[in-house]
């Protein structure tokens, strides 16, 4: 059977296995298991439990951020969520990739239907959340084990700071909504609200038609 044929309730996989449209998920990133010929380890990670193991294979995330819109703070049961944006060929998992567990937060769904939350399914630890071409990994489940690599994982701003239920007085950027497309606020810093907003002024500037500014 050629690569991709199916039968219509199973699909063959690139090693030949024959998976079931549920059963799919395991053969694609960021499940897939890498050789380790393709994959370069720089950071491990796991969930309470030890189940659930993984790799990182990029120095540093793409993006690090706290977020604080109230579906984090319920799914959490925490003030503020801590994620690190990966793409997903950046994680290998070693064991217990294929007992995860799902939820979609936006329709209350424990389908692996993206996008989702993914949890360990013994300790229930929180992985990740999977989108559509990215992940947002959880650093407080990888082993930072140097002030270089603490610094690397360092959360660089905050999301929904308007629905926080905490200040969090630490200088960083802190937007309204998602971050570059919504307000600077409270305890951001002045010199990035100042430009932001000439920003703005220069944009406006340029939307006025000759003769329309006076």
């Amino acid at each position: 059977m050629s690569e991709g044929k199916s039968d219509g309730n199973h699909k063959e996989m690139p090693n030949g296995d024959m998976a079931s449209e549920k059963d799919q998920w395991k053969y694609r990133e960021p499940y897939t298991v890498h050789s380790n010929e393709n994959f370069k380890s720089l950071y491990s990670g796991n969930c309470h439990c030890g189940q659930v193991k993984f790799h990182l294979s990029r120095d540093a995330p793409l993006q690090s951020k706290l977020c604080h819109c109230t579906t984090c703070q319920t799914q959490h049961a925490a003030p503020f969520q801590w994620a690190a944006i990966f793409h997903k060929s950046d994680i290998n998992f070693e064991h217990g990739h294929h007992d995860l567990e799902w939820y979609d937060p936006t329709e209350k769904s424990t389908e692996h239907k993206l996008p989702c939350k993914v949890r360990c399914n013994f300790c229930h630890s929180p992985i990740m959340d999977e989108g559509r071409n990215m992940i947002l990994l959880f650093p407080s489940l990888v082993h930072l084990t140097t002030d270089e690599a603490k610094a690397k994982f360092k959360p660089r701003c905050h999301m929904f700071y308007g629905q926080r239920v905490l200040d969090v007085p630490d200088g960083l950027p802190k937007w309204t909504g998602i971050n570059e497309t919504s307000e600077l606020i409270e305890d951001s810093p002045p010199e990035m609200i100042a430009d932001l907003e000439r920003k703005r002024k220069e944009e406006i500037e340029k939307d006025i038609h000759p003769g329309e500014k006076e």
